[in-house]
């Protein structure tokens, strides 16, 4: 359980730092791309054996880490904009409920993973509550920004997290877990540049001390958010029991989207319409039913 605790903590992180440099008008770019070069340093830092080039070329996991960092990226960016257009709130739930898409993906591939009445109403008060929590009355652009951001960060952080989950089970020990996670951040931290170079506005920023505070910062919530959830995953209790992992996506997913909405509330002031309380509700609702489930 520490370790769903950490993990909730670290992924709550990812969205109040989002949100922390919205408000103090600091450019996004420049610490995505410093947050994963300091994800990868802990990576390699943390993972206790000796690591060569040719022994990482040689992982079963290398192809899938490249695709999974790529795909980070892009959340990262799409995350940075719907914090700032739709909110805290609405940000994490849309992001957070995309938990249906490994927990089915889980269902599929593990035979002791089994869909039940209980999960299939779990699933559909996850469809409901997205609906719901992210619906904005707001016309123009503007409103279908708000709307359609929080849909594609929704689709697009359930394709990553069923990734995870392929590969956790398929390629990833408990023993390789950080060095599987120092290599994912290096895959997105050289994308990112790959992109910074069509962007030569943002160089200066990267000599500013704040925005390496900053990235320094989310590189360390953000490799902990990846970092102990598949270590949740692999954990095998002295007993011999392990999780499954419907519960551990629902349980980490619950603990960040309530610990998100609270400090949407208190910290940063965001208003929800009554409309919104009933999607998170109802999320909250279905992320509980998959627990029992």
């Amino acid at each position: 359980m520490h370790l769903l605790i950490l993990c909730i903590l670290s992924s709550t992180g990812i969205f109040v730092v989002f949100k922390s440099i919205e408000r103090f008008g600091i450019p996004s770019f420049p610490i995505i791309v410093i947050n994963y070069f300091i994800a990868s340093i802990l990576g390699f830092i943390i993972n206790p054996g000796y690591v060569s080039f040719s022994g990482i070329m040689e992982m079963e996991w290398l192809p899938i880490s490249i695709i999974i960092g790529i795909l980070f990226i892009i959340m990262f960016f799409i995350i940075a904009f719907s914090s700032r257009k739709a909110g805290i709130s609405i940000t994490t739930v849309a992001s957070k409920m995309s938990v249906i898409f490994p927990i089915i993906f889980s269902l599929l591939i593990d035979p002791s993973d089994q869909l039940n009445l209980i999960k299939t109403g779990a699933i559909v008060c996850t469809l409901g509550g997205v609906a719901l929590t992210i619906y904005k009355p707001r016309k123009g652009i503007i409103g279908l920004a708000v709307i359609y951001i929080p849909l594609i960060l929704f689709v697009g952080m359930g394709v990553v997290d069923s990734l995870v989950k392929f590969a956790q089970h398929k390629f990833v020990n408990d023993a390789d877990t950080a060095l599987f996670s120092a290599v994912l951040f290096l895959n997105a931290f050289l994308s990112g540049v790959i992109v910074l170079l069509f962007y030569p506005k943002y160089y200066r920023s990267f000599l500013r001390l704040k925005v390496w505070g900053w990235g320094l910062l989310l590189g360390g919530v953000n490799f902990g958010s990846i970092f102990f959830l598949v270590r949740a995953l692999n954990y095998v209790s002295p007993a011999g029991n392990r999780m499954d992992s419907s519960v551990i996506f629902g349980i980490n997913n619950v603990g960040i989207v309530g610990l998100s909405v609270l400090l949407g509330l208190w910290v940063f002031r965001e208003r929800l319409l009554p409309l919104n309380w009933l999607g998170i509700i109802l999320s909250a609702m279905a992320l509980i039913l998959f627990t029992l489930g």
